[in-house]
């Protein structure tokens, strides 16, 4: 198997990541379900940089990028499909959207479940570091953990 493409979604591909999501952890111990996935993609996000990540000629992987955020971007939403994990498709196109975002900011953020484990240590492998809880922020008993990976201080001393 080969990442065939790293590329902007469009309305063809709805249906893959809505199925992508619609099986995917922490969003079914999130409470997001196919119907949730369905209204955030359609239409497709707005205001939004939405990339997929092909593997074989299937939907492998989603990006969502907001601009614009605390001196940076926010990558609003990073998944890979169960049967893509482990290839390497994940790490593909975080790298991929780390060079679009640092050829234009200093900064790109990320939240991750707490008790996303395999989401938190592949954050730290990708040179993110924890910033702090979002205790209650979408699920009771539960924080989302915001991270940082920066390419150095948005302002030098003078």
């Amino acid at each position: 198997m080969t990442i065939s493409a790293i590329r902007t979604m469009v309305s063809d591909d709805r249906k893959g990541v809505i199925q992508l999501l619609s099986d995917s952890e922490p969003w079914n111990s999130l409470g997001y379900g196919a119907a949730d996935w369905s209204r955030i993609f359609d239409p497709l996000p707005q205001g939004r940089d939405c990339y997929i990540a092909e593997l074989d000629g299937q939907v492998a992987g989603v990006a969502i990028v907001k601009q614009k955020f605390l001196l940076g971007d926010y990558l609003e939403l990073l998944g890979v499909a169960a049967w893509a994990r482990q290839k390497g498709v994940g790490g593909h196109l975080l790298t991929y959207i780390e060079r679009l975002v640092f050829d234009r900011a200093k900064n790109l953020f990320a939240c991750v479940s707490d008790f996303n484990e395999p989401a938190r240590a592949f954050y730290k492998k990708h040179g993110y570091q924890e910033i702090g809880p979002m205790p209650n922020f979408l699920i009771p008993g539960s924080s989302e953990i915001l991270l940082r990976k920066t390419a150095g201080p948005v302002r030098q001393n003078r």
